[in-house]
């Protein structure tokens, strides 16, 4: 084993950081440069980051192709998919990125010994990829037999680069960026050249910006770093001979250029984008800040836009949203660099108000300059963003990554500005900022600051043009290439595809052992009961004891988890079976406004400015929301300081039973809900599952009445009420209040050091007071019982949705599954579907390398008993569905057979999938609560599922395709829901009517619900905003072409 004596790679420096356990290391090897930063911290996951800064300054999309390219093969690997396929043996899933100033080749893997093999195999792939001509064809741009282009590349962007986001965002570059600068080019490619760029081309790049002196390795986890260097010397070893001269001179891309000018002035510029719901648009505003390598001053940048915007009570957030309510949300987000672009944006404005809105934002800006700022709320920012960066770094050090990225682009090549990690000193040096050194901050960053605003107009009209143009187009490209062009495109298309496919020798897979697990560390937690938690059993262990020493017989269900954290973690499960069905869309209202409306505190009225902003300062993170493993249950969370527990609980205690409702808080709740409704109705996506969700469950499932398909009435309604009776509205939701929040609906997670923990039992007696306990706890809800009766028994039923705003098509399919985490199939359908999915596994060879869909998935959930096969961006949802059908039944036929190292890779998947559900201290502990409260088996069943995974053979994985995932595709036992582009509306309706599905063509309105809140005579709903079945149709072009922290 090489050791730190015998390495080409030097150590540049290692520290530990004073703020969590992480130590970090940074290597460069002497021969080529490759530079390596490590970052040490236990845990199950490894993740690594191979960065390389891509500068370029055209559109024709180079580095976005790399991304791809790089994983059709290698010089030693010349296989498509090979990578992956090895990858997924050794525990690990591999993805990539594409930024305007990096590509980021991502490894995430479940154990260093898994990590360590594939690391050089990837190494290769990255640095010395085949770059073939028929790769570039096929991955990039072509035109296929029928005359349209493709490719995988092409069809991504042409998925981006006409919406609303895409458009603002590369006009915006244009104007801060001054042509030759980098960081005005659209690296994911424009369309226009992506049809014209060669092979060659891409090459060029590849050899230009792909060189170990560019490639830095951010490496997160635990790292046996002698073996890292063996690994890093012997890949070198045999690369030195096919990489350029590393001692030839080499411009570092960004540093070694131009460096961007200051903005000479302001401007306000309006850029359309294809809408057919001209209603609202969007303002966005760009400025050049504060270089990023200065700490303190991107510190207090991310404070002052925490001030600025952070919160309900945050000075834009307050004046824009809250109470002149001229949008939904205000946004801001940075992008570091040496001129760091601060970005804010205004979403759901009203389209005539755009201009209006934007010299508002700056009137709001000015003013707040103008005059003292509240120190005491800032400077409570400034030590809650320090507790932030805290949790986050304890909670996974994949959090780093971003920024450590951003040293690797823009930092100093001696490792200087990388020490700045050591510490998070740069908040106690702003916490010392008097108010006028902020104000003159927010001036020359921000309010008095030469800035680009953008102001995105919905149209109609370019909608329409937009289709007709392309249509037009590709009618012209079909008639020059006319018959016989038509069918050598073909041909060529074919023929790359075969120099792809070529099979990879079972030989080289199985070269490849699956590693052993013992170098997956998972987690272990502690768990301890209290109160009628006990109820689930006796536990024996020192922190059990400790619980005891602090227990009275409270009338609560306690359950704590043991971790060396430096926080407490609450989480408090609320049961929602006593809300009356008619008052549950209520619930969508009841938790936007939870956190955001006033409390009585010894008999005094505290408005909700106040309560925000102490629950700020109190708290690291807190939030509300439906529980992630059972959404028809609530969730509230909250994350402090140890010493902060009592005062957490306080926090609980006032939001659920003192806090008031508000009539002008009310109407701000429903007016930010309506108005985030028709950019979510404008995603596919998005509504497929709305819809299903509204056939699958009935009236009383929370997660239905909380849909958008149901706000989009019942939120109208509401509004109106609220204006026209407010009094029936406050008495309504003070009925949801009484009916959630009871003792007996209460189940209490705490995760924490609790042999630190002062007091974990006898503080909750707070949140008793004289309230009545005796009732029996209720039952957890059950999602299976709030199915409504097609969803405990799919059949027949195809709904077709067409919508206008979308150019492909997506599509569900449901059909019964597993009932219980006990159900001896469960282990093989595991296996089955991760075989089934696995990336250039079966799935992604028929459906995506064909040209039928972006992508397609397997899901399942016991608690309902379901499972779905979806379709994601496709020419045609039906055919993709077809493809999916047929390779299940070729596996189940015997016609084609199973490959025993892509079962082994399976397994290898499910034990990453467990890795990821507990990558953290504090996600193994909440995994422990899941499995042993919600789901109701022991705390270590993903263990012994794991076992059983391992044994599952090929015969109970036919028997599992036949009896459970073939269903997904037969109409006596399936239903579906497929959104589209009107267009495609025809072709999609008969070819399931034609597989004997019962076709409805709806429009969205038919899901609506308005929970019996009708609407008055004469009141618009705006619900037909789809086109109907067929109308227009030849106008359109279908070709394949809440906000607290989050907890």
């Amino acid at each position: 084993m090489a050791s730190p004596a015998t390495t080409h790679f030097k150590t540049l420096q290692k520290f530990p950081t004073d703020y969590s356990p992480c130590v970090f290391t940074q290597y460069e090897s002497e021969r080529t440069g490759m530079r390596a930063v490590v970052v040490d911290q236990k845990g199950p996951k490894v993740g690594g980051y191979f960065t390389l800064a891509t500068e370029i300054t055209d559109d024709s999309g180079a580095p976005h192709t790399l991304e791809h390219l790089i994983f059709m093969g290698s010089k030693s690997y010349k296989y498509k998919g090979v990578l992956d396929k090895l990858a997924t043996r050794a525990y690990s899933f591999t993805n990539a990125w594409t930024a305007t100033d990096h590509t980021a080749y991502t490894l995430e893997t479940a154990g260093w010994e898994g990590f360590r093999q594939i690391l050089p195999i990837y190494l290769e792939h990255v640095l010395l990829p085949t770059l073939t001509d028929a790769g570039c064809y096929t991955e990039v741009h072509h035109v296929d037999g029928t005359g349209h282009d493709a490719g995988v590349v092409y069809s991504e962007m042409q998925g981006v680069q006409n919406n609303q986001g895409s458009l603002m965002d590369l006009r915006a570059k244009r104007l801060i960026y001054p042509e030759g600068n980098g960081f005005r080019s659209e690296t994911g490619g424009m369309m226009e050249q992506l049809r014209t760029l060669t092979a060659d081309r891409i090459r060029s790049f590849h050899r230009e910006v792909y060189q170990p002196k560019n490639l830095c390795l951010v490496l997160i986890g635990e790292i046996n770093h002698d073996e890292l260097l063996q690994t890093l010397d012997e890949f070198e070893d045999g690369i030195l001979d096919d990489i350029p001269n590393p001692g030839s001179t080499f411009k570092r891309p960004w540093i070694d250029s131009k460096p961007t000018p200051p903005l000479q002035g302001s401007v306000v510029e309006r850029v359309e984008f294809p809408e057919e719901d001209e209603s609202s648009g969007e303002v966005m505003v760009g400025f050049l800040g504060p270089d990023c390598n200065d700490a303190v001053l991107c510190a207090a940048l991310n404070v002052l836009l925490t001030y600025l915007n952070g919160s309900s009570v945050a000075v834009l957030e307050n004046r824009l949203v809250e109470i002149e309510q001229v949008a939904s949300s205000v946004y801001h987000s940075l992008e570091f660099r040496p001129d760091t672009l601060i970005w804010l944006g205004l979403s759901s404005v009203a389209t005539e108000a755009l201009s209006d809105v934007e010299r508002r934002l700056f009137e709001v800006l000015k003013e707040t300059a103008s005059k003292p700022l509240d120190m005491d709320y800032l400077r409570d920012c400034v030590r809650r963003q320090k507790r932030q960066v805290i949790s986050a770094v304890e909670n996974s050090a994949s959090s780093l990554a971003d920024p450590i990225i951003s040293d690797v682009l823009f930092g100093k090549r001696d490792g200087s500005t990388l020490k700045d990690f050591e510490s998070v000193r740069e908040y106690d040096v702003i916490l010392g900022w008097e108010d006028q050194h902020w104000r003159n901050f927010l001036r020359r960053w921000i309010s008095d600051a030469h800035h680009v605003s953008i102001l995105g107009v919905p149209s109609a009209k370019l909608s329409k043009q937009m289709k007709e143009d392309e249509k037009n187009r590709v009618a012209k490209q079909k008639e020059e290439l006319g018959e016989e062009g038509l069918k050598k495109l073909e041909k060529r298309l074919a023929d790359a595809k075969a120099e792809n496919e070529v099979e990879i020798p079972k030989s080289l897979i199985e070269k490849f052992k699956v590693p052993g697990t013992e170098s997956i560390h998972f987690i272990d937690t502690t768990t301890a009961r209290g109160g009628l938690a006990r109820q689930m059993g006796k536990l024996e262990n020192d922190i059990q004891k400790t619980i005891d020493a602090d227990t009275p017989d409270l009338p609560m269900f306690l359950h704590f988890e043991h971790i060396p954290t430096n926080f407490v973690h609450i989480t408090l499960v609320i049961c929602t079976e006593s809300i009356p069905v008619n008052k549950r869309p209520l619930l969508a209202l009841y938790l936007d406004n939870f956190f955001n409306t006033p409390i009585i505190r010894d008999g005094q009225r505290i408005e909700f400015e106040k309560v925000v902003t102490e629950i700020e300062r109190d708290t690291v993170l807190y939030g509300i929301d439906n529980m992630t493993d059972n959404p028809e249950a609530l969730r509230i969370g909250i994350q402090v300081e140890p010493e902060k527990y009592e005062v957490a609980i306080k926090w609980i205690k006032e939001m659920l039973w003192t806090s008031t409702f508000d009539e002008t808080r009310l109407k701000a709740a429903v007016t930010k809900i309506l108005a985030n409704i028709p950019e979510e109705k404008r995603s596919g996506s998005r509504m497929v599952a709305a819809a299903r969700t509204m056939i699958h469950n009935d009236q009383q499932s929370t997660v239905r009445s909380c849909n958008t398909l149901v706000k989009a009435l019942y939120c109208k309604r509401i509004k109106r009420v609220l204006q026209e009776d407010p009094k029936t509205v406050l008495a309504q939701m003070e009925e949801v209040r009484n009916a959630l929040c009871q003792l007996n609906n209460f189940r209490v997670l705490v995760v924490a050091n609790l042999q630190k923990l002062e007091r974990p039992v006898t503080t909750w007696k707070l949140l008793l007071d004289d309230r009545d306990a005796s009732a029996p706890l209720n039952p957890l809800d059950s999602r299976y019982a709030r199915l409504s009766p097609l969803g405990r028994n799919p059949k027949e039923l195809a709904y077709i949705v067409p919508m206008s705003t979308v150019d492909s098509s997506f599509s569900h399919h449901t059909a019964r599954g597993v009932n219980s985490f006990d159900h001896p199939q469960l282990p093989a359908l595991r296996v089955a579907l991760s075989y089934l999915d696995a990336t250039e596994g079966p799935m992604w060879t028929a459906v995506r390398g064909n040209g039928l869909a972006y992508g397609t998935g397997f899901s399942f959930t016991v608690d309902t008993g379901l499972i779905v096969f979806q379709v994601y961006r496709s020419p045609n949802a039906y055919k993709a569905f077809t493809a999916g059908k047929q390779v299940v039944e070729s596996y189940i036929s015997g016609a084609t057979e199973f490959d025993t190292s892509a079962l082994e890779g399976a397994i290898s998947s499910i034990v990453v999938s467990i890795a990821d559900d507990q990558p953290s201290m504090v996600a193994a502990a909440h995994s422990s609560f899941i499995n042993q409260v919600i789901r109701g088996v022991p705390a270590d069943y993903d263990a012994q599922l794991l076992k059983k995974v391992r044994e599952v053979t090929v015969p109970q994985i036919k028997q599992v395709l036949e009896s459970i995932v073939l269903p997904i595709f037969k109409p006596e036992t399936a239903d579906a829901v497929v959104t589209c582009a009107p267009l495609l509306e025809e072709s999609i309706r008969t070819g399931f009517a034609d597989e004997g599905f019962k076709v409805e063509v709806q429009p969205l309105s038919f899901f609506q619900d308005d929970y019996g809140l009708k609407a008055k005579d004469g009141e618009e709903d705006d619900e037909e905003e789809e086109l109907e079945a067929g109308e227009d149709e030849d106008e359109e072009e279908g070709e394949d072409s809440e906000a607290h922290d989050e907890l």
